[in-house]
């Protein structure tokens, strides 16, 4: 009895740790954003090519939670869910999946090492392609409504194409 009373003296201060650990990790969801309809990333491109369509890239991960703040904060925005839908080929990346996609030139890589090669070393991370994967835009980190409405201005309105961000916002 008291070999037990000391094991559990013992397992509780862990079982308190891993329990405050794990419960921000679980409320945290790093899933696409309701409402939208995203497609891998190699899918995603065949059909960027196919319709001449730019794509939109949303690097996200399991437990990040400023994933989960702009879902709720961002994506919950019906304005930008309308220009989203309409303008871009919506691509889901988990950056930490060891999932396998096949690019258009044929090589096979996994989402993790996409994430690696697009330099995309935190999430949430945003990147703006034209239909042929080139990068257009990159947005690290959580992205307010209005910052995702002036980058679908700049890009969508090929502004890109002339000037830079700041110059097209003035700044």
């Amino acid at each position: 009895m008291m070999m037990q009373n000391t094991i559990l003296r013992r397992a509780l201060p862990l079982f308190a740790i891993l329990s405050l650990t794990i419960l921000p990790v679980s409320s945290s969801r790093a899933d696409p954003p309701q409402g939208y309809t995203f497609l891998r990333y190699d899918d995603g491109l065949r059909i960027a090519q196919r319709d001449g369509k730019r794509v939109f890239a949303y690097f996200g991960r399991y437990g990040c939670g400023f994933c989960d703040k702009t879902n709720k904060e961002s994506f919950s925005n019906a304005e930008i869910r309308k220009l989203y839908t309409e303008h871009y080929v919506l691509v889901y990346v988990d950056a930490e999946s060891g999932r396998r996609l096949q690019l258009p030139s044929g090589e096979t890589i996994t989402e993790m090492e996409l994430g690696a090669m697009m330099k995309t070393l935190v999430t949430p991370y945003f990147l703006y392609l034209e239909p042929d994967g080139h990068v257009i835009h990159k947005a690290p980190g959580f992205q307010t409504v209005q910052a995702f409405m002036d980058y679908d201005r700049y890009v969508h309105g090929g502004h890109y194409k002339k000037q830079t961000l700041s110059q097209f916002l003035g700044k």
